[in-house]
């Protein structure tokens, strides 16, 4: 599988009012394979919007090389791009179908409009004002526009940021459709089931720097060798004597088992006489993963 974009060593520095260097990105390298899914996760401030709007040309970097298809961008990148920015203003008074066609006239090869009308499910309401959309037809009808030309390469920022849970699932599944086309998508988002259900490779950004890489399934088995077992405080006893299958922590009013044998934890639980109910057993999530790398505090 080759490589579709290949970042080395790419660093932005910005100087603000105060005339402070800031380092929004510092040094970072990676690759992205083709007809994958290229996930960019990192808390507020992380350098991933930087990175993207780099990746996507739109900013320049203060040095490093982003190379697609082994070439700097120029203008067989930006024929072959897809952006589906996080906020996109369309122009008002537009119908569906004539901010399609309109995006479409911008380019020297497009796909048939009715092509990404079905792919994005816009049939309903092409001929509804784009300011009469709801959240989820707003973004089918921005990923559309980010289709039209066919691209290569796409780029989804935080797409699905306010969308209630059947539209974002409903868009997951548009995703994953374009993937399978054998389009290389790049994803940054906040959601951490999104990150796992779509991303073959994660990268996780936090203050300018990659702090870990790989695809969600060996980061997850590299970090973590327990399952959780999660219960009432009120139900742990506190006789309950130390078990090596586990470590015990308590959050609130819920403690948690960190098990490397559930069947060797589960069985003490029992003989001590601990009430199972209200147990929830779960596997380590990217969540998790992504609280274990970046830590609590909270991000402005």
């Amino acid at each position: 599988m080759s490589d579709v974009m290949t970042v080395s060593d790419l660093v932005k520095h910005f100087k603000p009012k105060k005339n402070e260097l800031v380092k929004a990105v510092d040094g970072v390298s990676f690759s992205i394979k083709e007809g994958t899914c290229f996930g960019l996760l990192g808390p507020n401030g992380a350098g991933k919007t930087t990175t993207v709007e780099m990746l996507e040309g739109i900013t320049l970097p203060s040095s490093g090389s982003i190379l697609y298809r082994g070439e700097p961008i120029g203008e067989s990148f930006r024929r072959n791009t897809g952006i589906m920015f996080q906020n996109t203003a369309l122009q008002d008074y537009m119908t569906v179908l004539e901010a399609l066609n309109m995006f479409g006239s911008f380019y020297e090869k497009t796909v048939p409009v009715e092509q990404v009308i079905e792919q994005c499910s816009l049939e309903q309401f092409l001929n509804r004002d784009t300011r009469k959309l709801s959240g989820g037809q707003k973004q089918r009808l921005l990923l559309a526009v980010a289709l039209i030309n066919d691209p290569d390469i796409i780029f989804l920022d935080e797409p699905t940021t306010g969308l209630d849970p059947q539209a974002r699932r409903n868009f997951w599944q548009l995703a994953n459709d374009i993937k399978a086309q054998g389009t290389t998508v790049v994803l940054t988002t906040h959601y951490m089931e999104e990150a796992k259900l779509l991303c073959d490779e994660l990268v996780f950004m936090d203050h300018g720097t990659i702090i870990a890489k790989g695809s969600p399934e060996a980061l997850l088995t590299s970090r973590f060798d327990h399952i959780l077992i999660d219960l009432p405080s009120t139900a742990i006893p506190d006789s309950l004597p130390a078990h090596t299958s586990h470590q015990l922590q308590t959050n609130h009013d819920r403690t948690e088992f960190l098990s490397t044998d559930i069947n060797e934890t589960m069985n003490h639980l029992i003989q001590h006489g601990v009430s199972l109910a209200g147990m929830e057993v779960r596997s380590r999530t990217l969540e998790d993963l992504f609280i274990e790398l970046t830590g609590q505090d909270l991000r402005t």
